[in-house]
């Protein structure tokens, strides 16, 4: 997110529109239907850059360390029989290089051949999603996709923006590339069949669901193609690029917290798409912020000066 995005969640936090959550939330989470383990959460102040879990054997969900960036991103590396996607780059400041290094090494080992080509794109270009693009611009035997929807477009073979949507085929593994802009102008899902999860990077997650005023109909746009696509799809889960809430409903954590207890699971059920749907149709067209349990609807206009939520976006007259 943008460092602007960092100060409206400041702002968000001081007014109370919902109760915000401190560090030490009692509630622990629930067990993962999708990973074995807990993932890391500052507790350990000598935590690795990186804690990395396995889906299978071809899908690594990689977590940065909440210890280098209160952001904590998530990244996923999927492979097929030829190619190897990664989904982000996080925040600068960690060895990423290093990391996807090791995990496609394994990986190639384990299946008894070369490493293969690596892919890398980005949800969208906020400086928490791209900030190891640098370390990985050289790399052998690598393409970065660019960041722009025209750039996107062309690599994926998507023939509308954003009606349509386009692929990867990773051999013997096809992903969908789902344009949903609104938090971003190019901001994209991508759904793995095999898996049944769709990546929803920052357009869906347990967390402030960030769009600017202005593109509030873009968002929602969005999430009503997003809503057709998942009832034509078999999506299971939708896996995104952040936790903010807590295990209790409505609550989020502190921006700039690098100690959290009881977050939230970071899988969401394909029906958070519909609950999403949901509260904007019920908002009608004047957006406001409001808290839903497992996520936090939050427009916000571009300059936040002198404005508080949760109706900075509409006039005067629309509060009345």
């Amino acid at each position: 997110m943008k460092r602007l995005l960092t100060s409206l969640s400041f702002v968000f936090s001081a007014v109370a529109i919902v109760s915000c959550g401190t560090t030490t939330v009692a509630v622990d989470a629930p067990p993962s239907s999708i990973f074995s383990s807990a993932w890391n959460t500052g507790l350990n102040a000598n935590e690795p850059e990186f804690h990395a879990q396995t889906i299978d054997e071809n899908t690594i969900v990689i977590r940065q360390s909440i210890q280098s960036t209160f952001e904590a991103p998530f990244l996923y590396l999927l492979f097929g029989a030829e190619r190897a996607l990664l989904i982000d780059t996080g925040v600068e400041g960690v060895d990423l290089r290093k990391e996807i290094d090791r995990h496609i090494e394994v990986w190639a080992d384990a299946h008894n051949q070369k490493e293969p080509e690596l892919v890398v794109m980005h949800s969208h270009g906020h400086r928490d999603h791209k900030g190891g693009d640098a370390q990985l611009a050289n790399r052998p035997n690598t393409l970065l996709v660019g960041l722009e929807a025209d750039e996107i477009e062309e690599f994926f073979g998507i023939e509308k923006w954003p009606e349509t949507i386009g692929s990867i085929d990773l051999g013997g593994r096809i992903l969908e590339i789902i344009p949903t802009p609104g938090h971003t102008d190019s901001h994209v899902m991508v759904f793995d069949p095999v898996t049944q999860i769709l990546f929803s990077g920052d357009a869906v997650y347990p967390g402030r669901l960030y769009f600017q005023c202005e593109k509030a109909r873009t968002y929602e746009a969005s999430i009503n193609r997003l809503a057709d696509y998942v009832r034509s799809r078999e999506v299971q889960w939708l896996l995104g690029a952040h936790i903010e809430m807590t295990t209790e409903s409505g609550r989020t954590f502190e921006q700039q917290n690098k100690r959290r207890r009881g977050e939230h699971l970071l899988e969401l059920p394909a029906s958070i798409v519909s609950d999403i749907q949901a509260t904007l149709v019920d908002q009608a067209g004047q957006y406001t912020v409001e808290s839903e349990g497992e996520f936090i609807l939050f427009p916000h206009p571009s300059d936040p000066t002198g404005m508080s939520p949760p109706n900075w976006c509409l006039s005067d007259a629309e509060v009345q």
